[in-house]
């Protein structure tokens, strides 16, 4: 007994698996996921001291080149005061002045303004406002909506002093849209008269945020890392992401700090580093966000360790484990590889091991499954093509005896009137529709022969309806060379259909039919295109939508297809597959399109001889 348990114990005797899982466990996962749990812990250590140290100052240095550009843009206001022209048109009291006046001081002080602010020199500047004794002067690089006389009355709401120092408003706190949502913030400063102690008016001086990009703009160049300037109540001033401008940031209520920086875990679970620098004189935090993964720079020293070990781990695991694992995995390899080609499609293989072990009994597997997917795929083939040939000669098949029909009903009304000139021209028409139709079996013919076998039963058509039916035929194909090939009677049951229909609910019907190539969008090979058009009742949008159906349908003969679009689409299907067919543009009262799309084949499609041989 005990030696039995012995014996089971050896690790020559072991399963395959087993020894596998042991092995790996012993030689690679124990040893390595101890290093990866020290150098984890080093690398996030070291991050969270160098962006500690780094990103406080750098967030204040910007802060303070933040704060210069708006004590720039805040001063832009007194720039009016370069001219007395410009002080003079706001000591005139409009009340006083008639309307010509009033337009030509409106004109003068809207150009200076254009001049001044939207210059060169200012390119931040979006727009210029300037409410003087319900006076309105504007000019702005965009349109604009929001901000009319009455709307500008708005900011004086606010309980502040700007005159010796602006204000500025967020787009939240007023109406002001600038076209294609254009982010801004608004500078409100009012103009002092100082000769006479008065308030001259008010100006509003739209800026929009790409100052703060020029910024930060060689600061970070990490794709992952997010950049904002918010107020204290979190609503976003600026961020990387212009989606996020003007919304508020979710999570500032519980920033412990305003300035400096903390770790916090972000929505999918990844660390995060955020640092934070409050801006005493506007009232903005800055953030800057980064996972800490994405970050270095300072961990070079723990990465070379940690390759160094590794390397050195690998070696010793490699000398070990070579010999042993060389008998295990060359006939997996020999095997992975006769797998590969079975997967892209040749089963011609065979696997000789004779092992006693797992992959032994998995090659033996191997083997006998390749062998019956073999027969299997040979067998199913055989079904398909007759299937398809069955399908496609009964589809075929219900076209003849429609058209003849027709034809000889067209020839029988022409010899009772008399006609025998006409009705000399439509036997000999459809003599050559007759061998068309049954002197050719084949599935597909020279495309000029398909049209002229249209152009045939549209002549013998013009015969019976005279001026009621008018119709023409434009190719933008070469078919001189006759080799192109088309699926048999897919334009005549298409035009029947549309003088059918036409013709009984109106009195002249006109057809046009373009046959053209063109390159498909799915494959970008060049496909034959026919485009039958006419000028009928057209086709409702619920009946149209109803043969839109009846035609992606997957049954093609189980419907009464009769000798309409169904049939046509499902014999195209059938030949080339179903990225080729039939597709319907109709508008009710209109006129209806229908558009052929068939492949540009340079031969006749055919069952292969050997299954043709078999059927007969």
């Amino acid at each position: 007994m005990i030696s039995r348990i012995r014996e089971r114990l050896r690790f020559r005797n072991v399963r395959l698996s087993a020894k596998l899982i042991v092995t790996y466990l012993l030689l690679t996962v124990i040893p390595m996921s101890l290093l990866g749990y020290v150098s984890y812990v080093q690398y996030t250590k070291s991050i969270e001291e160098q962006i500690g140290e780094y990103m406080p100052r750098f967030l204040y240095q910007a802060n303070a080149n933040i704060e210069k550009h708006v004590s720039e843009l805040e001063a832009l206001p007194d720039l009016l005061f370069n001219s007395d022209d410009m002080i003079a048109i706001l000591r005139r009291d409009p009340a006083l002045q008639s309307r010509a006046e009033q337009n030509r001081d409106l004109f003068t002080l809207n150009s200076y303004m254009a001049r001044t602010y939207l210059g060169g020199g200012n390119p931040d500047v979006l727009g210029v406002f300037l409410l003087s004794k319900s006076r309105l002067f504007e000019s702005t690089r965009l349109r604009y909506s929001g901000f009319g006389r009455n709307e500008a009355i708005a900011p004086y709401r606010y309980d502040v002093d700007a005159r010796d120092k602006g204000k500025l408003i967020l787009p939240s706190e007023t109406g002001l849209r600038f076209e294609n949502n254009a982010p801004y913030v608004l500078v409100m400063k009012e103009i002092l008269d100082t000769d006479n102690r008065r308030v001259l008016g008010t100006m509003f001086i739209a800026v929009q945020m790409t100052f703060i990009d020029r910024i930060l703009r060689d600061f970070e160049t990490n794709d992952r890392a997010d950049l904002w300037v918010m107020n204290r109540k979190g609503e976003i001033v600026y961020h990387t992401d212009p989606e996020k401008i003007g919304t508020f940031d979710p999570n500032v209520a519980g920033y412990p700090i305003l300035s400096g920086s903390f770790r916090t875990n972000a929505a999918g679970g990844s660390a995060r580093l955020v640092s934070l620098s409050e801006s005493a004189q506007l009232g903005w935090v800055l953030v800057h966000s980064i996972p800490l993964k994405d970050l270095t720079e300072r961990a070079d020293l723990v990465r070379n360790v940690t390759i160094f070990v590794f390397v050195g781990i690998v070696l010793v695991t490699t000398v070990l484990s070579v010999l042993f694992s060389l008998s295990i995995t060359r006939p997996l390899k020999k095997l992975s590889r006769l797998m590969k080609n079975a997967e892209m499609g040749r089963f011609q293989v065979d696997h000789s091991l004779q092992s006693r072990d797992e992959v032994g009994s998995l090659a033996r597997s191997f083997n006998s499954m390749i062998t019956t997917t073999r027969e299997l795929i040979q067998t199913n083939y055989r079904i398909e093509i007759r299937q398809k040939e069955a399908e496609l000669y009964a589809l075929q098949s219900q076209i003849n005896p429609h058209f003849i029909y027709n034809t000889l009903e067209t020839i029988s009304m022409a010899v009772e009137e008399g006609e025998s000139e006409s009705v000399v021209d439509m036997v000999t028409l459809l003599g050559r529709m007759l061998r068309f139709s049954v002197g050719n079996k084949s599935k597909t013919v020279p495309l000029a022969e398909e049209i002229q076998h249209v152009r045939d039963y549209l002549t013998i058509q013009k015969f019976r309806f005279e001026e009621r039916l008018a119709f023409d035929i434009a190719l933008n194909v070469d078919l001189e060379g006759r080799t192109l090939y088309s699926p048999k009677f897919i334009l005549q049951p298409i035009v029947e259909n549309a003088i059918k229909h036409g013709l009984e609910r109106r009195g002249r019907l006109g057809i046009h039919i373009g046959i053209g190539k063109e390159i498909s969008a799915r494959s970008g090979k060049q496909d034959i295109v026919f485009r039958i058009r006419d000028d009928g009742p057209g086709i409702p949008a619920d009946r149209l939508a109803e043969l839109e159906h009846e035609l992606r349908s997957e049954s093609h003969l189980a419907k009464d297809s009769g000798l309409g679009l169904g049939n046509v689409n499902a014999r195209i299907v059938l030949l080339h597959g179903p990225e080729y067919g039939l597709q319907l543009h109709s508008i009710d009262g209109k006129g209806t399109e229908v558009i052929v799309r068939i492949p540009a084949i340079a031969r006749p499609v055919e069952t292969p001889r050997s299954d043709r041989e078999e059927g007969e």
